[in-house]
Order: C-alpha cells, then structure tokens, then sequence
C-alpha cells in the first residue's frame, strides 16, 4: 500500500471472504496525529459503521476483513466521528499518502 492515497479508499468494497458487506463512505483521521483513525462504512443494511483502520487489510478487491464482529455500530461511530476529522472537512489537504499502518507520510495540499 506504500504510495496509496487516502481518497483511493473512498468508495472501496469492504469485502468478508470475498463477499461485499458495504462500501468505504469516509476516512476519519486522527485528531492530535498525522494517522487515519478508521473508515465510516455504509453497509448493505443502510447502517453506517465504524471500520478500525488497523483491522483493513487493503488488496486489488477493496478492503477485506477478518469478520463482521470488527465493524461498530453506530454509536462507536459517533465516537470516532467526534473526536476525529473527515478527510473531506479538512479545507487545506486535497489527499494525504499513507503508509500501511496508516500514518499520513506526505499531504497533498488543495490547489487554490
């Protein structure tokens, strides 16, 4: 995943054994650090779910998981989404390259 771009993640199959459970609806960065926290995930239910970033294994499908038991509810969310940052509400970054434990290594900062 070297060289990967974060906004590549956005709209990617969230896969479990091959079988589509959802797609990636936003990336939630880290507050206080340079790191993606986790993905909101819209499922086939029309639930949104929080996905822990370090449970995403990313391959040439999309973002497989291990088990459904690691995407949270709504209420984790919630959590995340308060004290994290969308990908899309930071005005100056345009995209970000991460790192495969998802540490943001080089900002692409938005064209005025």
């Amino acid at each position: 995943m070297r060289g990967r771009t974060a906004s590549t993640l956005l709209r990617a199959p969230v896969l479990v054994r091959g079988i589509r459970l959802g797609e990636v609806e936003n990336v939630l960065l880290d507050a206080d650090e340079a790191r993606i926290l986790g993905l909101d995930v819209l499922c086939g239910d029309g639930a949104n779910r929080f996905l822990p970033f370090s449970t995403a294994r990313l391959d040439g499908r999309g973002i497989e998981i291990d088990s459904t038991l690691t995407l949270l509810d709504e209420r984790e969310l919630q959590f995340y989404r308060a004290r994290g940052r969308s990908l899309a509400a930071v005005p100056e970054l345009a995209d970000a390259v991460v790192e495969p434990g998802g540490a943001l290594v080089r900002a692409v900062p938005a064209r005025c």
